[in-house]
């Protein structure tokens, strides 16, 4: 979905100081006394919509050892810096379980296959991975778990003291009933509000994107200067990144706390009460403020483009924007930081971190246990995280990773990730199960396609309601 470029900033050999220190890696997951269980997690779950999760028996063992042989663990990590970092994480693997080779499981999938559609028949056969990469949350508790094809991890979390190095908020949006069910080896950020500066000072636009954007309305205003300029004031691509857009809305004007009620089962925040209301009002003024072409874009890249270009003044787009602007033409825009872009928290979001996570999974029964947890202890890793989050241009979802080996971004990305309020992104599967945020994609397209009017509005939310009931949370 993302179709990520990353840009591929550490050079080989620190990823191999890296990989060379890991030597006894497992100790460095931490194993404190003071480790907190399972039932002393956070309770504000995000619960599936309808149904209940019976935990398999969890894991248990000692994470110093694996089996020998192979561990075989399949992702969609194929474009460049993706498949590097896990190269460098496989390599930070075989340095701490040196008895056991990493097989790349992605690698066997052929070249225009859905890897999602290879990994779902092997499931449904009975023929898992070893471990497998799964969005963090409700794509992982509603697919999976909810399936019976994965175990939970309560003792793996509280064996490796793993809670302990990820921000508390974290841990409610990976759990089902106090039970976390996958191990996050990375974080990303979809509320990032990137801009052209030169643009907006041409334009007379003085508030600072950084702190003055508080609320939309002030959004509204220096739009309304950067549409008089002749520019267009939010750049937009096509598909998923309206849902974004949609997303980065909502959260500011509900803020974290009423965002969160919107998913829990039943809502704590009324789908067609007025926080929604003016949140919908707000999606539809910010829509007019866009690109009149996003839907006929080939990518969200295009969008970034036209900021890069200076044909526009904003975009909203995860971080992975960060290597679009920066990576040498072609791939890139060759754009220098603070000079010819910049970037700002979404506004009205101040203070809340939008996250989306790739993470990994245990079988429900696994073929080789010793090997599937000694994969997790090294994604688990400081050392792994380090060795991967780099290249991939993410940041760790430990908090005690070195900010030196990460670029300028990421380093303020991870100080927001460790201070700010976390919420999960609907977008990337965080916050919703994948049925029901079909149902609101399909709801949205339908009213981006409408006069988006008083009445559409009213439909809209009315639809997105009718969406939780189908989903089984709006009783």
């Amino acid at each position: 979905m993302r179709n990520k470029r990353y840009h591929l900033l550490i050079a080989s050999a620190v990823v191999l100081n890296i990989v060379m220190s890991s030597c006894g890696l497992v100790n460095q997951l931490i194993s404190p006394t003071n480790a907190s269980t399972p039932s002393q997690l956070p309770s504000t779950q995000i619960p599936i919509a309808a149904g209940s999760i019976t935990p398999t028996a969890t894991i248990t063992g000692d994470y110093s050892n694996s089996s020998g042989g192979q561990v075989e663990v399949f992702s969609w990590w194929t474009a460049p810096g993706s498949s590097d970092g896990l190269a460098a994480l496989a390599k930070v693997f075989e340095q701490m379980y040196s008895n056991t080779s990493f097989v790349n499981a992605a690698a066997a999938v052929g070249a225009g296959t859905d890897p999602k559609t290879v990994l779902a028949d092997r499931l449904a056969t009975g023929n898992p991975p070893d471990s497998w990469q799964s969005s963090a949350g409700q794509e992982t508790i509603a697919n999976y778990a909810a399936a019976g094809q994965i175990q939970p991890l309560d003792d793996f979390f509280q064996s490796t003291g793993l809670n302990l190095v990820l921000p508390p908020a974290l841990l409610p949006l990976i759990s089902q009933g106090g039970h976390p069910y996958s191990v996050p080896v990375d974080i990303q950020r979809s509320n990032v509000l990137w801009y052209n500066p030169k643009v907006l000072q041409t334009a007379g636009v003085t508030v600072d994107p950084q702190t003055g954007l508080s609320d939309w309305s002030t959004f509204f205003t220096a739009c309304n200067q950067i549409k008089a300029a002749g520019k267009t004031c939010l750049a937009l691509g096509p598909d998923w990144t309206s849902m974004l857009l949609f997303e980065n809305v909502m959260v500011g004007d509900l803020g974290p706390d009423q965002w969160a009620g919107l998913w829990v089962s039943p809502p704590t925040t009324d789908w067609i009460g007025p926080a929604v209301k003016t949140a919908i009002a707000d999606f539809t003024k910010a829509l007019s403020y866009t690109n009149s072409n996003a839907s006929t874009l080939p990518d969200w890249q295009s969008a970034v483009k036209m900021v890069a270009d200076g044909e526009a003044a904003f975009t909203i787009m995860g971080d992975w924007a960060y290597a679009y602007f920066t990576d040498p033409t072609p791939d890139g825009a060759g754009l220098q930081p603070h000079t010819d872009f910049d970037w700002a928290v979404s506004p009205a979001n101040y203070g809340i971190f939008d996250f989306l996570s790739d993470s990994f999974v245990m079988p429900a029964k696994p073929r080789n246990p010793a090997n599937s947890t000694a994969w997790l202890a090294a994604a688990a890793s400081k050392a792994g995280q380090e060795a991967f989050n780099p290249l991939n241009g993410s940041i760790c979802a430990r908090t005690d990773c070195d900010p030196s080996l990460f670029n300028e971004y990421s380093q303020a990305a991870a100080k927001d990730w460790a201070t700010s309020r976390i919420v999960g992104s609907l977008t990337f599967g965080a916050a919703a199960s994948p049925s029901w945020q079909n149902s609101i994609q399909s709801t949205l397209d339908q009213f981006l396609g409408s006069a988006k009017d008083l009445n559409a509005q009213a439909g809209f939310q009315r639809a997105l309601a009718a969406a939780c009931s189908s989903n089984g949370s709006c009783k």
